[in-house]
């Protein structure tokens, strides 16, 4: 025997305040189910679930006994109960109570689409929830951002790691994990590897350690929604720091050589014809270096078919880059003068502001189409200059590449107890290619000011 559905639900403890409580509600539906001689009713109840989907408990079992049969009308305290969307409304009372000759009615608003004036009725007011949803939405979002803009933490989503969140100050505070994110950094710039650190560190996976280290949050700023504002909470690090950090995973990020300890693989290059070159085994004598053109192994990356560069032994080549590498760090790069660069940059910043306010003060004398273009440019002319003077400040008391610098030392103090992955991060991370001719071996660094080094093999 079919029965009457009482719909109840409350997402909120607000709501609950306002009236909306699952007692108030259940009273006022059984009210009127006596009021009208009901007497087979049957609730359904969505307690903490919001009205923005049909993703709900109570509401598939009601949507399953509707389909069943079991039901020949719903009724609820208000239409919003229901839900806060115009479209699953519509959907629900069209596509599932019409459809199965179930009545629709809503106590607050005298609905019943028993009715004529009922079923016009309904799209009117669903229309109104819907706009209420957006409204919370927009008010919600654009209190978020405020807060961001006054360096408090947003909320939601994952806290980062070395953070706790204390919702009473609304900051990040640093948590017993703060020493280990320092330590990743000063381990990754000290040239470890990030599975090395995830090893050591007893860090669950290698990407872990990726996260921590790409994360601004830990020099104390908030990014929200792509825009990046100062945060209330402790930096880890400092902004220098995070920035070589930065610069050492751009470069890892580089196609990475290929699995088996071969130290130069992805970094040669034919002086010839510009074809990749690779290893080749070459009998009881070890590896060959061979062009790709020659070998023909790869169709794809053959560059000269006639090409005449002969390729040359793998031990002699690696021997001389080590040693070239020696050389460099025995003599370190001088570093470039700055200061000029860092007083420009200040200089341009200073034209933008002024020149950014000066158009404020002209549209606050009245408004135009043409002053809020010029607004827009200037704003970009100015974040631009911003980012210039902090790039700027960075290098300012800095070596050159410094954490390449500190890199190379390895190759005479820890050579021969690092691993073969680890040699090759180490020369990846300082050489930019190497380019082999007939005997001719050429290095160039990814070092700004380092000269490359030249040698025959052999």
């Amino acid at each position: 025997m079919k029965h009457t559905a009482l719909y109840l639900r409350v997402s909120t403890e607000a709501q609950a305040d306002e009236g909306y409580s699952l007692a108030a509600q259940g009273e006022k539906l059984e009210a009127y189910c006596r009021m009208k001689g009901i007497e087979r009713f049957r609730r359904y109840v969505d307690g903490g679930f919001s009205g923005s989907n049909l993703s709900r408990p109570a509401m598939a079992e009601l949507i399953e006994a509707i389909r069943g049969g079991m039901v020949e009308r719903v009724v609820v305290y208000k239409l919003d109960r229901l839900s806060r969307s115009q479209k699953d409304t519509l959907y629900l009372i069209e596509d599932v109570f019409l459809p199965h000759a179930v009545d629709f009615v809503s106590i607050n608003e005298n609905i019943d689409t028993g009715s004529p004036y009922g079923r016009a009725m309904i799209g009117i007011l669903s229309a109104f929830a819907q706009l209420e949803r957006e409204n919370i939405f927009l008010r919600t979002r654009m209190g978020m951002r405020e807060r961001v803009k006054q360096g408090y933490w947003p909320g939601g989503g994952k806290i980062p790691f070395g953070y706790d969140y204390d919702a009473a100050q609304g900051i990040l505070v640093p948590n017993r994990d703060a020493d280990t994110v320092r330590e990743i950094y000063a381990r990754y710039l000290a040239g470890q590897s990030t599975g090395r650190i995830a090893r050591e560190l007893g860090l669950r996976y290698e990407q872990l350690v990726r996260q921590i280290l790409s994360r601004e949050s830990n020099t104390g700023v908030i990014v929200y929604k792509g825009e990046r504002y100062p945060g209330r909470h402790e930096p880890l690090i400092d902004r220098e720091t995070f920035a070589r950090a930065q610069r050492r995973l751009s470069r890892a990020g580089q196609p990475r050589a290929a699995s088996g300890g071969k130290l130069l693989t992805g970094l040669l290059v034919c002086g010839h014809c510009g074809a990749k070159m690779r290893y080749q085994k070459w009998g009881g004598a070890g590896d060959k270096l061979v062009c790709y053109s020659r070998d023909k192994s790869k169709p794809h990356l053959v560059h000269d078919a006639g090409c005449p560069n002969r390729g040359m032994m793998a031990r002699e080549v690696e021997a001389v880059v080590r040693r070239d590498l020696a050389r460099l760090a025995a003599a370190p790069v001088k570093e470039p003068d700055r200061d000029g660069e860092q007083d420009a940059c200040r200089r341009a910043c200073e034209r933008a502001a002024r020149r950014l306010r000066r158009l404020y003060e002209l549209y606050a004398e009245g408004e135009d189409d043409t002053l809020r273009e010029a607004i827009a440019r200037a704003r970009q002319d100015k974040e631009r200059a911003e980012q210039a003077l902090e790039q700027a400040c960075l290098m300012a008391d800095r070596r050159a590449d410094a954490d390449l610098q500190d890199a190379l030392c390895t190759v005479g103090t820890e050579w021969d107890r690092l691993t073969a992955e680890e040699r090759q991060r180490l020369v990846r991370a300082c050489v930019d290619k190497i380019v082999l001719q007939n005997g001719k071996i050429e290095v160039y660094y990814a070092i700004e000011g380092a000269a490359s080094g030249a040698a025959d093999a052999g």
